[in-house]
């Protein structure tokens, strides 16, 4: 018997049928290529004012960073604007994007164009609503929401809870209350207000709230991880974590970075090989932690390793990466990262060269790092602040001055990290009437107030200059409270220039801040000795003896043939010492013959 032959269904059928399946999908598109085209059919369809297709669109257009275009969608809707739906698009792409002011105009508008708000339009302003500042609007939009009466939609609620979370104490304990008044909570009501109390850093109230939590999800038991692990209670961490009914790789690499932060590599290192799979962010974690504490070769044979498994690094783990490496000089390691970025997608991207920047800037490499700033396609402030700050570090103040009036040319407006950077380049340079010129133009000519680093550079500035009274009186009239490096730095300067009695006052006023700092003692006592003031010095010999704790010796490391080496003072534990010894004392003896130069005071 011949089977009949199926029937087709028409091609216009087809076609109409994948249209609507890309109009169902549009608010996901992410691709502008592909919406513009999808925006083409919608208008030559005569859908742009369809309630329900209209909000996608503008959706679509937030999530491709549009946010013009997604006005003009909102603006063309004609009669749609009448919409709540619409409205709640157009508010949550503002907040999206970074502009939740526009956001909180566009739902004052809503109420002038007498459109009621739903659930949802409070939850997209909520999620606008972050630091102190935002605390008094928060509150706002509670008003508006038991005015409507959605205090009882538990989604709403819960979004409040978020928000105030974000904005400092008083908020958490207005999150604190509200929490205790819901009528229902559900297990995203408990984990809010778990991660509310860690965010306010009462640990002990979170732990209290979680136990009393009537279910938890794999959400709750990480919130409650992740706050021990940052307040480095490892052991209860540990115990959390044993005592976990499920755990993901979110839990193992919490653990991780927790003992890694706690410089315990060796449990973290254990922790990582048992993992049951693992994912970018535990490799990156692990890799960080080695190379922070300048393990070099454990960081290399484990990115090595990361790099077999066939993981492609993103944006946050080439960052991640190379701020370990700038942290501890891992130069070997930065540049292994730097090769992997050059046959990446990402040898281009600003986040990944600015970071690669910073780290040849603080391994020493500056070459290296003009080099990739010279190459460098698309560069945004932090790029030149990079820049600017490495050429400073290295005693290059003339070329960083260069570079900052170039930056100006270029219409980028200095901030408050560029000017530090500047008045560290005239610090190094020796720059003192260029430094003081900078200083009290910030507010004027770029609108930035000066805050501790800035007084802390220019103090540090006029101490080494030798205007040793005049950074003092700076330090003591300054309107914020001088913490104990500018107390510090003066005390260097009070050396440098053996200005005994200034010595002094600035040793009272150290003595209180850090009442058990051996190492600022120590310099005090030099600063006696050298004036021949032997009575002080045994005076401040016993303040130390008092104090129980020896200054801790500072350390050298060295890289050599990708192994590092660490010195420290009077140090013979090297195999090489004897030798290493004899070509310090030979250079000691040559340095000698040579025509003295202030430190700090040279540029090329």
């Amino acid at each position: 018997m011949q089977m009949p032959t199926p029937i087709r269904a028409p091609t216009w059928v087809s076609r109409r049928r994948h249209f609507e399946q890309k109009l169902w999908d549009l608010d996901k598109c992410k691709d502008i290529n592909q919406l513009k085209q999808m925006q083409t059919l919608v208008y030559k369809s005569h859908l742009q004012q369809d309630p329900f297709i209209a909000p996608k669109l503008i959706s679509a257009f937030s999530n491709c960073r549009q946010i013009g275009s997604a006005l003009k969608v909102f603006e063309q809707a004609g009669e749609s604007n009448s919409n709540v739906r619409l409205y709640n698009a157009l508010i949550r792409a503002y907040v999206c994007n970074f502009q939740a002011l526009k956001g909180f105009e566009t739902f004052l508008n809503m109420q002038c164009a007498g459109i009621f708000p739903d659930n949802f339009t409070f939850s997209f302003l909520l999620k606008g609503c972050s630091g102190k500042c935002w605390l008094s609007l928060v509150s706002m939009i509670h008003t508006h929401v038991v005015k409507w009466g959605f205090e009882d939609d538990i989604y709403v609620p819960n979004s409040l809870i978020d928000a105030y979370s974000k904005c400092g104490v008083v908020g958490v304990r207005a999150a604190g209350k509200l929490f205790r008044g819901m009528k229902e909570r559900d297990v995203v009501s408990w984990n809010s207000m778990v991660g509310a109390l860690l965010k306010a850093g009462d640990l002990s109230e979170a732990r209290k709230v979680f136990d009393e939590m009537p279910e938890r999800d794999r959400v709750s038991w990480n919130t409650m991880l992740d706050g021990y692990t940052k307040a480095e209670q490892m052991s209860v961490a540990f115990e959390l974590f044993k005592n976990m009914p499920q755990r993901d790789v979110v839990s193992w690499s919490t653990m991780v970075s927790g003992y890694c932060k706690a410089g315990d590599l060796e449990m973290a290192r254990m922790l990582f090989d048992k993992m049951p799979s693992k994912n970018l962010i535990s490799w990156t974690i692990m890799i960080s932690g080695y190379a922070e504490k300048g393990l070099v070769n454990e960081a290399i044979e484990l990115y090595v390793q990361m790099e077999e498994t066939g993981l492609r690094l993103d944006v946050a783990a080439f960052v991640s990466i190379l701020a370990a490496c700038a942290e501890s000089g891992m130069l070997s390691l930065g540049k292994r990262v730097h090769d992997t970025v050059e046959r990446s997608m990402y040898k281009c991207n600003t986040l990944v060269c600015n970071a690669l920047i910073d780290m040849y800037a603080k391994c020493g490499s500056l070459h290296k790092a003009y080099k990739v700033f010279n190459g460098l396609k698309k560069r945004d402030l932090v790029s030149w602040n990079a820049m600017i700050h490495g050429l400073a570090m290295h005693g290059r103040g003339k070329k960083a001055l260069e570079l900052f009036f170039k930056m100006k040319q270029e219409g980028f407006v200095p901030d408050k990290v560029t000017l530090v950077g500047i008045l560290c380049a005239c610090n190094h340079t020796g720059l003192v009437d260029e430094g003081i010129i900078y200083f009290y133009s910030m507010e004027k000519d770029y609108g930035v107030i000066p805050e501790v680093e800035h007084y802390g550079c220019l103090i540090d500035l006029l101490g080494r200059g030798g205007y040793v009274r005049e950074a003092f009186e700076l330090a003591r009239k300054m309107p914020l409270e001088p913490n104990v490096k500018i107390w510090g730095s003066l005390l260097g300067a009070c050396r440098m220039h053996k200005a005994v009695e200034l010595a002094d006052d600035v040793r009272d006023l150290l003595v209180k801040l850090e009442p058990k700092n051996a190492g600022k003692l120590s310099a005090l006592s030099n600063i006696y000795a050298s004036a021949g003031d032997w009575d002080n010095v045994a005076n401040i010999r016993l303040m130390m003896k008092s104090i129980g704790r020896p200054k801790q010796s500072g350390a050298s490391l060295l890289q050599l043939n990708d192994e590092y080496h660490e010195f420290t003072v009077m140090d013979k534990s090297h195999v090489k010492s004897d030798k290493i010894y004899q070509m310090v004392d030979g250079l000691g003896q040559h340095l000698k013959l040579l025509s003295p130069v202030p430190a700090g005071y040279c540029d090329e």
